[in-house]
This record gives structure tokens, C-alpha cells and sequence, in this order.
């Protein structure tokens, strides 16, 4: 480099000295040669800085290429260390409380798509798991706990969640466990509930989160509720409320599987750069012109219908806030800015005519909130579960099913005890109900509460026209199923088609539905008689009913504490609306009956209080059925021990008829497993009239109905004789003669082959 250097030094010199000799005679002196050089200082100094460039650039690369390799490998070391070492989330945990199966499907659901994303998933039953010497393993592990939990009766645990609730709970206050005893522990929770109980609404999910903070256990998300009740679930039902919790906590698990922590919002206190603060400006200001771009088509088209438009008073309010961004608004202005958004509040009301408005999150349109429209009852999870047990659903709340008495009856094989007690046909029997809803959730239920619950009708309503056409339509094509089936009456066949009987009864509760009279009215105009179960919880509707043909009353216990452990009601006024709603029918004119429902060990005890309760209503008829045990049921703890023999209810319904003395036992149906006591005004000279008269039912309500009920009737202006072999005493108990008993023979197993 130095040599080079000295070669460009004499060459310029040489190029100086031929330019001194021919100017100064060939005088050379030291002058005369630093002369030279300043003159052609330039021509040095440039090559001075490009040697000194070539030099730099030579160095560097052999530097580069020496270090690189090392550099390289020590990375893909790094690299494979952190992938085997760094695990920021090891596994997913869900532990689900269940009582009907719900939350466990929702379990099973959340495993299958966590296990989507490579994360592993363990599905805990919480009866198996034991949280004294496992949880709090979980706060090392790098685990993340999901708490699925579904809230049972009176706001308690499911059954399978018991233990460790209790244990959780006295955990939380107990200073040996201390405060910090699960730190590190990251959860999640999803709560299952039904905002129809107001007091216990998601008691459980609550609860558990509650004492897991309490424990310095770290949520990773806010907790999640699904609703039952689809007149107030957020998303319209409770699988809508779990897929859009699970959506949440999704995205929330990838970003802990990434070892993000929570989301920049790009306020960074330290005022440093944001890495992604620029994108997310970016995207912000995207997705504001998009918007504008909508809100502007919105505004046209809701122009164009002379929709009302007006920002809220919300917007404006947070308009006069951020007029000016990042200043610091002074105390005295604050008195102005909060005055003026009052008054745009109140300006904002005057315009909307009083009423709240809201700003429609899917069209950019504001509506009243009085005029939201409402959900349908019949979820699509609902309206699998009653199909699959062979109900024809009929809009958004009804329902139609046949009876297994009709087909029965088609084949000539015997009818129901409303044959034996009423005289009904059952094989012209329609079994229906305008109301899939109930107030209760019976513990004998014999649909396993897969029906929905309310207090008070929130839902969607179909007209009561469009309910009996699309009733007596698919009530007669089951009918039409069974023709040229073996066995089948033709003339049976044939009068099936004809409904004639109308048993509201089939599940829920008949009497929430808001038409139920016009339900009523047009059954009588089709001539068909109508048979109203209700669940003694709704007096007002009882009292405003227009007359049936007969009006039911479900009995299931004699004290407060049996119906609410029976029952199981939704009403925290369960028992003042049991005692009105017996007392108003005891107003009604037409046949009144008490169905009593006996549960063996829960309520054949109360005799005493049962004699009480039908001196306050004075039923014509008290009908006594050994419960029905419809098959085990999560929701239930009824099993065949507590359905009693036929001989136990009678002499249950014996001993109550010595503590009545205006009722006797008037007929038996013992296939039913069913008694029938009778009031003695339907006794005449000595027989039983229990059965109905119904062309002449038809008569009088027609009657009453032109004259607009000035002229009524009583339940002895309907009456038939009872046949003697409908008596209580009598040798076929209870079975129509007429009819042949069909006994089903168990086929006994060959086991003695191989």
C-alpha cells in the first residue's frame, strides 16, 4: 500500500518538475518543489482518499467472510435451543361442571380446537379431579386452566362440581393457603346459566372466578356467560354465547402460545416507537374510510325511508371530549364541556320523541328499543333435540306429538285413563301445546328439560290460526302413517283423521301463550274439545281464561318446601302464586280437576296438607297418578324406586278420600296406574256421571260465546253416565271391554348354545 502510495507521489512530481523546467530554465530548488505540490495538491488529496477507500473495503470483506460462518451457526443454535427450551403454553386444561351435558359438549367442542392449533387439551370431569394436590401444579407448568361451568337449582354446583367449589371456596379465605397460594395459575372461565332466575343467574361461573382471583390466579380473558333465556342472550342463544366466548379466547391462546402479552394500544408511557403502532394506524384509517363509506350508503338508504338519524348523545359527548386530542382540558372548562353534552343529551331525547334510541351495529340505522325485535323461542339446538324425541314443531313455539294411547286405540287395543274417567276417544285425541316454555323445571319432567324456561313470554309469537291449522295438519299425517299398518282398525283409521279432543298438555306451560283464548275460541268453533293442563304458578291467566272444556291443575306437593324441591320454580313467589291460582279455580264454573302426582319418598307423606289444599280450590275431580319414570336424566335425580305400585296409590288415594268428606273414588284406570276421586254432586241416585256430554258442550259454549258471556253454564250442564266397568271395584279396572288387552311378552334369551 505504501509503495503505491510513493509511485503516485513521484509521478506527480515528475509531472511537476517537467512543468517547473520549462518555466524557470531548469532551476530546481526546495521552493520550487513545495511549490509544485500545493499547486497540484488536488490530484493528492484524491488519491489519497482512494487508496485509503480500496484499503477500507478490502478489510471489511475479509472480515465478513471470516466471521459469518460462526455467526450463522451460532444462531441456528440459538434457534434449535429455543424451540426445545422456550414453551410459553405446554397444554390447555378444561375443566368442565355438568348437569345435563351441556357444558360438556361445549368441553369436547373446545378441545377438538385447541388441539387444531398443536397446543395439547386434557378434558377434566371435575368430580375426577382433586385441587388440593393438583392445581397448583398448574401455576408451574405453564398450563392454561378453562373453568366451563354450568349453574344448577338455587345457584349451586352441579354434582360433579361440588367438591371442588367447597374446596375453592374455603380455600380463598383460609390464611394457610395465603393469598398468593395460586400464582402464576392462568385461567380462563365460562359460565352456563339462565337469566330467568334472577338471583342465581351464573352463580357458579362467578363464584369460581371470584376465588381463583382471590387466589392470585391470573385471568387471561374476561369471563364468559351464556344464557339459556333467548329473549336476553346476547347472541340469541347459549351455543351463539359459547362460539363467540371461544372465538375470544382463541385468539387470545395464539398469542400466548406466542409469548405475546396483552395487545399494544399504542399509548406507550415511555413515549418510545411502537413497532406495529404504524400498521395499526394504518388499519385504523382503512377501516375508517371503509366505514364512512358504509355510514354514507346507510344514510341514503335510511333517507330514502324517512328513517329518523341522529348521532347519539354518546357521540357527541365523546366528540366535545376529543375536539382536541392530547390536550389537557382545564377544570374550569370541565363544568362547560359536561353542560353542553347534557344538553345534546337532552336535545337527542327531544328529537327521538322520548324514547331511547339505539344506533343498529349491523346497518347503521337507529330503531326504538319498544319496537326491537324479538328472538324466536326455538333455538336450532332446541329444535334438534324435540325433533329427535319426535315432536312436529310447529313455528316458533308450538309443538304436536301422537300420543302413544292413539296409536294404541287405532290398533283397538285399549285407550288412556281420560277414556276410562271423560269418555275421549283417544284415537281422535290431538296432543298439542301453543307453548313450549315452562315456569318449572319438574324433577319427574318427563321431556328432560330440554324445553326452554320463563316467567313471562318474550319471545316471538305465531298466530293462534297459523298454530291449529299447522296442529291438526301434522297431527293427521302421523295418523295417515299408520294406514294399512297390521293391527290398524280401518274404521279406527279413518275416524283418527276427524280430531275431536284437544290435550294441551303435552309439555311447557299451554297458559303463558298471550292468544291462548283465541287458541281456545277456535277449537270450539272446530268442534273440538279442549283439556288445559296448567302449573298453578299464573292466577291472573287462570282467572281470565275463557271456558274449557276441562281446566287441570298440577298438584305435584302440599307444602312450600316440597314444590320448590319437587317443582323446582322459576318464580321466587312460587308458593303465593300456587295458593292464587287454586283459588281461582275454584271460581270457574266448567269441570275442574287436581292432578296429584305422586313421588315415593318425596311426597306420599302429606296427606293432611293435601286435604287443605283441595278444601281451598274445590275441584269437581282430583285425578292421583304414581309418577311416570321416563329413563335416567342428568337433570333429574328420579329413578324406579321412587314410582310407586299401583297398590301404594291406592291406598294413598283411600285415605285421602276418608279426610274428604265430599269426595269419593269413582274410577280406576290400573294400566295407568291412575285414580279418579270424584266429587258426590256427580254421583246421581247412587251412579257415577263422570263422563262429558260433548255435543252438548259445544252447545252451551257456543251459546255463551253469541251472547258474550252473559250466558253461562256449569260442569253438570255436560255430564254423562260412567260405564260400570270405568268403577273403582270393578273387575277389568279400568280397561273399555270393547278393546283387546294386548300383554308385550318378554322373549327369554337362548343362552345355552355357543
Amino acid at each position: 500500500m505504501l509503495v503505491l502510495f510513493l509511485f503516485i507521489l513521484a509521478l506527480s512530481y515528475r509531472m511537476t518538475a517537467t512543468d517547473t523546467e520549462a518555466s524557470q530554465n531548469g532551476h530546481i530548488s526546495s521552493e520550487s518543489y513545495f511549490m509544485s505540490i500545493w499547486h497540484n495538491r488536488l490530484y493528492l488529496y484524491s488519491a489519497a482518499a482512494l487508496v485509503f477507500g480500496i484499503w477500507f473495503s478490502l478489510k471489511l470483506t475479509l472480515k465478513k467472510k471470516s466471521f459469518s460462518p460462526n455467526v450463522h451457526k451460532a444462531v441456528k443454535n440459538d434457534d434449535h435451543t429455543d424451540g426445545d427450551t422456550v414453551v410459553h403454553v405446554s397444554g390447555v386444561k378444561i375443566f368442565y361442571g355438568s348437569q345435563t351435558g351441556t357444558a360438556k359438549g361445549f368441553a369436547q367442542e373446545l378441545s377438538e380446537e385447541v388441539k387444531t392449533l398443536g397446543i395439547p387439551a386434557d378434558l377434566i370431569d371435575m368430580k375426577d379431579y382433586d385441587p388440593d394436590d393438583q392445581l397448583a401444579d398448574e401455576c408451574t407448568n405453564k398450563s392454561v386452566c378453562v373453568f366451563l361451568l354450568a349453574t344448577y337449582t338455587d345457584g349451586q354446583p352441579t354434582e360433579n362440581a361440588e367438591w371442588f367449589c367447597k374446596w375453592l371456596e374455603e380455600a380463598s379465605t383460609d390464611f394457610r393457603y395465603g393469598k398468593t397460594y395460586l400464582k402464576g395459575l392462568r385461567y380462563a372461565v365460562f359460565g352456563l346459566g339462565n337469566s330467568v332466575y334472577v338471583g342465581h343467574y351464573n352463580t357458579v361461573g362467578k363464584n369460581v372466578d371470584k376465588w381463583l382471583w382471590m387466589l392470585s390466579g391470573m385471568r387471561i380473558m374476561t369471563k364468559g356467560e351464556g344464557d339459556c333465556n333467548v329473549a336476553k342472550s346476547r347472541n340469541g342463544n347459549i351455543q351463539a354465547d359459547f362460539l363467540a366466548w371461544k372465538v375470544k379466547f382463541m385468539k387470545r391462546l395464539r398469542a400466548l402460545a406466542k409469548g405475546e402479552k396483552k395487545s399494544c394500544s399504542g399509548d406507550c408511557k415511555s413515549g418510545g416507537s411502537c413497532k406495529n403502532k404504524r400498521q395499526d394506524e394504518q388499519q385504523v384509517v382503512d377501516k375508517h374510510v371503509h366505514n364512512e363509506e358504509e355510514e354514507k350508503a346507510d344514510l341514503q338508504n335510511a333517507s330514502s325511508e324517512d328513517e329518523l338519524m341522529e348521532s347519539s348523545s354518546d357521540e357527541e359527548e365523546s366528540s366535545l371530549l376529543d375536539e382536541k386530542p392530547g390536550s389537557v382540558v382545564d377544570m374550569e372548562d370541565l363544568g362547560d364541556i359536561m353542560s353542553g353534552a347534557k344538553k345534546a343529551k337532552s336535545k337527542d331525547e327531544s328529537r327521538g320523541g322520548g324514547h331511547m334510541v339505539k344506533l343498529s351495529k349491523m346497518n347503521g340505522v337507529k330503531k326504538m328499543e319498544d319496537e326491537e325485535e324479538r328472538r324466536e323461542m326455538i333455538t336450532p339446538a332446541l329444535r334438534a333435540a324435540l325433533t329427535k324425541q319426535g315432536y312436529k314443531l310447529i313455528g316458533s313455539h308450538s309443538g304436536v306429538k301422537l300420543c302413544r294411547w292413539t296409536k294404541s286405540m287405532l290398533r283397538g287395543r285399549g285407550g288412556c285413563y281420560k277414556h276410562t274417567f271423560y269418555g275421549i276417544e283417544s284415537h281422535r285425541c290431538m296432543e298439542t301445546t301453543p307453548s313450549l316454555a315452562c315456569a318449572n323445571k319438574c324433577v319427574f319432567c318427563w321431556r328432560h328439560h330440554t324445553n326452554p324456561v320463563g316467567t313471562e313470554w318474550r319471545w316471538k309469537m305465531d298466530p293462534a290460526e297459523k298454530i291449529l291449522l299447522e296442529a291438526v295438519e301434522k297431527h293427521q299425517n302421523m295418523i295417515k302413517q299408520f294406514r294399512g299398518v297390521p293391527g290398524v282398525m280401518l274404521e279406527r283409521y279413518e275416524e283418527g283423521l276427524a280430531v275431536k279432543h284437544c290435550a294441551l298438555s303435552l309439555v311447557g306451560e299451554p297458559i303463558m301463550y298471550p292468544e291462548i283464548n283465541t287458541f281456545i275460541r277456535l277449537l270450539h268453533s272446530h268442534q273440538i274439545s279442549s283439556f288445559l293442563v296448567t302449573n298453578a304458578q299464573f292466577p291472573e291467566e287462570i282467572t281470565s281464561l275463557v271456558p274449557v272444556t276441562q281446566l287441570y291443575v298440577s298438584v305435584d306437593a302440599s307444602t312450600k318446601d316440597s314444590l320448590k324441591k319437587i317443582d323446582r320454580p322459576l318464580f321466587k313467589d312460587f308458593w303465593p302464586r300456587f295458593l292464587d291460582s287454586l283459588k281461582a279455580l275454584g271460581e270457574k264454573r266448567q269441570r275442574t280437576v287436581y292432578r296429584l302426582t305422586l313421588v315415593k319418598a318425596w311426597n306420599v307423606e302429606e296427606m293432611l296438607a293435601y286435604s287443605e289444599l283441595i278444601a281451598l280450590g274445590q275441584p269437581d275431580f282430583i285425578e292421583v297418578k304414581g309418577v311416570t319414570y321416563c329413563g335416567e336424566s342428568s337433570a333429574s335425580s328420579l329413578t324406579m324406586a321412587n314410582v310407586p305400585w299401583h297398590q301404594e296409590v291406592v291406598a294413598f288415594v283411600q285415605q285421602l278420600a276418608d279426610m274428604l268428606p265430599q269426595y269419593e273414588i269413582a274410577c280406576e284406570h290400573e294400566h295407568s296406574n291412575c285414580l279418579l276421586i270424584a266429587h258426590t254432586k256427580f254421583k246421581v241416585d247412587g251412579e257415577w256421571w263422570t263422563w262429558i256430554d260433548y255435543e252438548r258442550f259445544q252447545e252451551l259454549v257456543q251459546a255463551h260465546e253469541e251472547s258474550g258471556g252473559q250466558r253461562s253454564f256449569s260442569a253438570l250442564d255436560y255430564i254423562a253416565k260412567t260405564p260400570s266397568w270405568a268403577m273403582f271395584g270393578a273387575s277389568e279396572q279400568g280397561f273399555d271391554p270393547a278393546e283387546t288387552r294386548f300383554l308385550r311378552r318378554n322373549k327369554t334369551k337362548d343362552i345355552s348354545g355357543c
